[in-house]
């Protein structure tokens, strides 16, 4: 997927902007409906092992709450931040792994990866004409790993 999105080998360049999600819904689009699916199977895994505490409990980097505390991500933001890190590209997906600080440059106000949630809808649309309301095998949302948020099991 990161390579997808980024035109040079700078991972830390590769985003998930409008313009380059466009350009690879338009790609797969091109492919057989199997592929468009597989990417939304592997995109949709990549996010869910991402929905982790130690994650989601980083502040936002760039924004300071009330008295200069740390700003918490919302739910929302915390996908957004997920999406930016895959776009990203595999070797910084698999990095962040090991040393949880290099998600936190992810959280900033400024690296918002939601339009790559587009990406297989807009596919399969531009592929067969029609809406897709699709599921995948793992759910993305914010806080659905359970075994990465052991706090939040009941």
């Amino acid at each position: 997927m990161g390579r997808l999105l980024g035109a040079d080998s700078h991972p830390e360049r590769r985003e998930a902007t409008e313009e380059s999600c466009h350009r690879l819904a338009e790609e797969l689009s091109r492919r057989p409906v199997s592929d468009i699916v597989g990417f939304a199977e592997r995109h949709a895994e990549a996010l869910y092992r991402l929905d982790q505490e130690k994650f989601g409990t980083l502040p936002v980097i760039d924004l300071t709450a009330r008295f200069g505390s740390p700003f918490p991500q919302s739910s929302d933001g915390f996908l957004y931040a997920r999406c930016a890190v895959v776009a990203a590209g595999q070797a910084v997906w698999e990095s962040v792994f090991f040393d949880v600080d290099k998600f936190a440059p992810y959280t900033s106000s400024e690296r918002d990866g939601e339009w790559l949630l587009y990406v297989p809808d807009k596919a399969y649309e531009l592929a067969t004409g029609e809406e897709w309301d699709r599921s995948t095998r793992y759910c993305f949302e914010s806080y659905s790993n359970r075994d990465g948020w052991p706090d939040l099991r009941s």
